[in-house]
């Protein structure tokens, strides 16, 4: 990688294969920009993260993520308080950082986008959620933590080996739904107690997760603020007749369910371990803060 090159990090499997005989296209778009286009070797979530904090320290004027929103979360650890103007090339099943912060939904209009940005010495200032939890370690995300019920089933689908591709989670929800019972949750929301016992919790950036699930329907990934809801317990049929309303984001006109705005929130439960962008981030307690423009968000 020299200085000055635009990095790609492109993600082969995102959304089941369905792009695969993207990626020329792509490249071609973005090295409408006048720089040169380098592709990022990868084979692991750790080697993808290396490569892309490398082409950064390296000079690139810009990185890219081809992929869905767990590519982006890779690629958002480099790119996040630096000086690098970032792309996305929505390629994945769900796409929701991309949905979130006015990304293109047609790929090559995003790498268009992106082309066109770099051109004219464009970005958009993009806020970002940084994390930290009990072992020190901070990583940021773009679109929503979980740590209810979703980041249980979550969990539970990680650790099955059958079925294989989306029917596993599927299982995940109905075995999880099984034995589902409130958590006490302790809540700080910028150092005032809101603690309670409920079922559900979700603090993000953006307003969906899942692939187009509106848990926090308000939230402005530039308002400099965190978006947080949370719901007292329900009960299995109530969690049935809520999720319709999650794709529309009129759960939050249920009276059971509860919305704040927050620059730094800290959340502790036992047993749970929080998602983000739909990757593994950790157990709780965890600490999470807003850190306004942290991204060049190149739209």
């Amino acid at each position: 990688m020299t200085s000055g090159d635009i990095a790609v990090l492109a993600n082969p499997r995102a959304g089941r294969g369905r792009h695969r005989g993207l990626l020329p296209g792509v490249v071609e778009r973005l090295g409408a920009a006048g720089h040169p286009v380098r592709l990022l070797e990868a084979h692991t979530s750790e080697e993808a993260e290396k490569v892309c904090h490398r082409a950064v320290t390296d000079g690139a004027v810009a990185l890219v993520a081809v992929g869905g929103d767990g590519t982006v979360h890779q690629a958002l650890q480099a790119a996040a308080s630096q000086p690098v103007g970032f792309g996305v090339v929505p390629a994945g099943t769900g796409n929701d950082f991309a949905a979130g912060t006015g990304v293109p939904a047609d790929p090559l209009r995003a790498a268009s986008a992106i082309a066109d940005a770099l051109r004219a010495g464009r970005h958009r200032p993009i806020d970002l959620a940084l994390t930290s939890g009990t072992d020190g370690e901070t990583r940021w995300f773009g679109a929503v933590l979980a740590a209810g019920f979703d980041a249980i089933v979550n969990e539970r689908a990680n650790r099955m080996r059958w079925p294989r591709g989306p029917r596993r989670y599927d299982l995940a929800i109905v075995l999880e739904m099984v034995r589902v019972r409130p958590r006490v949750y302790a809540l700080e929301i910028d150092g005032v107690d809101r603690g309670f016992e409920g079922t559900l919790v979700a603090v993000g950036i953006c307003p969906s997760y899942g692939g187009g699930l509106r848990i926090l329907p308000d939230a402005d990934p530039a308002d400099g603020l965190l978006d947080v809801v949370i719901a007292a317990p329900l009960s299995r049929i109530a969690m049935t007749r809520l999720k319709p309303r999650l794709r529309r984001g009129t759960h939050i006109t249920d009276p059971r369910v509860r919305t704040f705005r927050a620059r730094q929130v800290r959340l502790h439960a036992d047993d749970i371990i929080a998602y983000a962008d739909g990757e593994r981030i950790g157990p709780l307690p965890m600490e999470i803060t807003c850190v306004p423009g942290a991204l060049r968000l190149l739209v």
